[in-house]
């Protein structure tokens, strides 16, 4: 917001000292000079509000898209550690079923 209000304060310092300069002559285009940039004003403000808001709504969507990439990561790791204990305990069970035959097959 503070981007746009410097350009238009430097304007209006401009548009001050042309009227110092000129010795106020004639105030008509620069007072429209002036209403023509609170118009320009008028219309940037909303704009900007509007853009901050939806870059608030970006954000907390990010911030929850994060929060359950997490907690997928998580669970992903947890049916990883999951599946190693079975492949563990499946290689155990084959083990003994190996030892089972070679024995009945040896008597």
């Amino acid at each position: 917001m503070t981007k746009y209000r410097s350009p238009i304060l430097i304007m209006g310092a401009a548009t001050l000292c042309v009227v110092f300069a000129s010795g106020c002559t004639d105030l008509k285009p620069i007072q429209a000079q002036l209403d023509d940039l609170k118009t320009q004003l008028s219309k940037i403000s909303p704009e900007t509000a509007s853009v901050e808001s939806r870059a608030q709504g970006a954000m907390s969507t990010a911030h929850s898209a994060a929060a359950t990439a997490k907690a997928a990561q998580s669970t992903a790791d947890s049916a990883k550690s999951t599946a190693n204990k079975n492949q563990q305990a499946i290689e155990a069970i084959n083990e003994k079923i190996d030892r089972m035959f070679k024995r009945s097959v040896s008597k």
